[in-house]
């Protein structure tokens, strides 16, 4: 087993700081084109893009992380969880330096691209990896975490481009792009020096005893104690109810005894949600519609802007500390329901600018709503199908699976990414309608097809859909059942990193 950082805390500070740092990576490349698009050396480079080129340019990182997701169903699971992190990194680098050496758009594109590629083997891997390196009532608020450093990234990309526009030419837009591959390098660094997950390894060879010191090494506990015995014993016995010989990639369809199919289209239509009620419209383009729908002079667009994504952060707080506490379900419900009259509220504020004082006082006011839609997002539909991916998938099809889902989170983000600068320009106020009626369209989906699985341990989560029931009502009983038992995580003083003894129930 290798592991540069000792055991307990210390070894799990360093699997989270890995898991933390890859994903403030993410957020920084997220954030960082944002406050780029609207400079002038930028534009003079490039030959002022159209809002169709600009789409595209913006877009064509999100076409490469599309690739890193199909790659990653490929190779992931041969590779593993560290490996698949480390070969992420790499690419992160080779994109990020041809992204600040380019000075052809044919340069920029292919640079982004690569950057991309990395990018989606970096999400459909680091979540799966820290879920399968956590207890099951801890996962929620941990991977959580990871998502809020997303926000923290978009942020501080936004604010960086912000001061070192005071600098100007060609420095204050390649500089930023190559800072990029300071994260990958520390990322590089310490993923080295962790274990591998005990899950994969069960998976691959059936390598019990290597499992058995990684779980050791992560809870500080001698490989031969009850409570490690029992972990490992739970995920080969998952792995038994899953019929790990029938985990080809075709299996990942299959409507098999643990509905895999079922799992599958859950994992990627969450991803669908988080990107389809319109947060790139935001995080990318805010800059833009401030400057275009609200009639705001630049540098004052770009203190706004700079403060709208600080709501990212700050709503990603929440969850972080709670949303083990909080459900999957309810906390998508009532994101999405804030988020879509968020929108619809942008929408009538908008619909009455026209130019005089009094429709520059309605323009303005939108602007508390783009607040509120940032908030609402990172506390709420931002983390929840980061969690959710990873969690809701059977053993066998985790990496493949992952791999659909965050594709879904891709596909559809270059979708908006490329769409949003024609709607803002033609549709204006309109465009919002549509992310107000895609935000209050998934509240009844939620409600009908998405299963609770708060405090459940990943095999727990296979009983759920191993039943002829009803997966919701399955895990609404299942619940019940741990809170009638005192497992659910109520605020008890309870040591959240000690896995406790028969904490899993299994699939007969």
């Amino acid at each position: 087993m290798r592991t540069w950082f000792g055991s307990g805390k210390k070894l799990q500070r360093a699997v989270t700081s890995c898991c933390l740092c890859a994903f403030i990576l993410y957020g920084y490349e997220q954030g960082v084109f944002g406050g780029i698009l609207e400079n002038e050396n930028w534009l003079n480079q490039f030959n002022h893009p159209d809002d169709t080129l600009t789409g595209l340019i913006t877009g064509s990182y999100n076409i490469g992380a599309i690739l890193g997701c199909f790659l990653n169903f490929f190779i992931g699971e041969f590779l593993g969880r560290r490996r698949t992190i480390w070969f992420a990194m790499s690419w992160i680098i080779v994109g990020a330096a041809l992204q600040a050496s380019a000075y052809q758009l044919a340069h920029l594109i292919v640079g982004r691209i690569i950057t991309g590629v990395g990018t989606g083997l970096k999400t459909s891997t680091v979540p799966m990896y820290q879920s399968e390196l956590c207890e099951g009532k801890r996962r929620g608020r941990l991977v959580s975490q990871e998502v809020m450093f997303v926000g923290l990234g978009i942020a501080f990309a936004y604010w960086w481009d912000f001061a070192l526009s005071f600098v100007g030419g060609a420095f204050a837009w390649r500089f930023p792009l190559a800072f990029q591959a300071v994260f990958a390098f520390w990322v590089v660094f310490v993923v080295f020096g962790v274990p591998e997950s005990p899950r994969w390894l069960l998976n691959h060879g059936n390598n019990r005893e290597e499992a058995l010191r990684v779980l050791a090494a992560i809870y500080d506990k001698p490989t031969d104690h009850p409570d490690i015995l029992e972990e490992v014993n739970s995920i080969q016995k998952a792995l038994a109810v899953e019929d790990k010989a029938q985990a080809s990639w075709s299996a990942t369809f299959r409507n098999d005894k643990v509905k895999t199919r079922k799992r599958v289209f859950l994992a990627w239509f969450g991803q669908f949600m988080n990107q389809v009620g319109g947060i790139n419209l935001v995080v990318y383009y805010v800059l833009t519609v401030l400057q275009e729908n609200v009639g705001l002079e630049h540098r004052l667009a770009q203190i706004i802007a700079g403060c709208i994504q600080l709501m990212f952060p700050l709503g990603s707080l929440i969850p972080s500390l709670a949303l083990d506490r909080m459900g999957r379900r309810p906390t998508m419900m009532w994101g999405s329901l804030f988020m879509g009259a968020s929108m619809m509220f942008v929408a009538a504020l908008l619909s009455q600018s026209d130019g005089t004082t009094r429709g520059k006082s309605f323009s303005s006011a939108a602007i508390a709503f783009f607040f509120t839609y940032m908030f609402t997002f990172g506390a709420t539909m931002n983390c929840v199908p980061w969690v959710y991916v990873p969690e809701i998938l059977p053993l066998h099809a985790r990496t493949k699976g992952t791999a659909i889902g965050v594709s879904s989170n891709w596909l559809w983000n270059f979708t908006v990414v490329m769409i949003t600068p024609i709607l803002i320009n033609r549709l204006q106020w309109k465009t919002y309608l549509i992310f107000t009626a895609t935000n209050i369209v998934f509240i009844p989906i939620i409600f009908f097809l998405f299963p609770e699985t708060s405090n459940l341990a990943l095999e727990e989560i296979d009983c759920i859909f191993a039943t002829d029931e009803n997966s919701v009502s399955a895990a609404g009983k299942m619940q019940k059942q741990l809170k009638l038992h005192g497992r659910l995580d109520m605020g008890s003083s309870t040591t959240a990193d000690e896995p406790k003894e028969g904490h899993v129930v299994h699939a007969e």
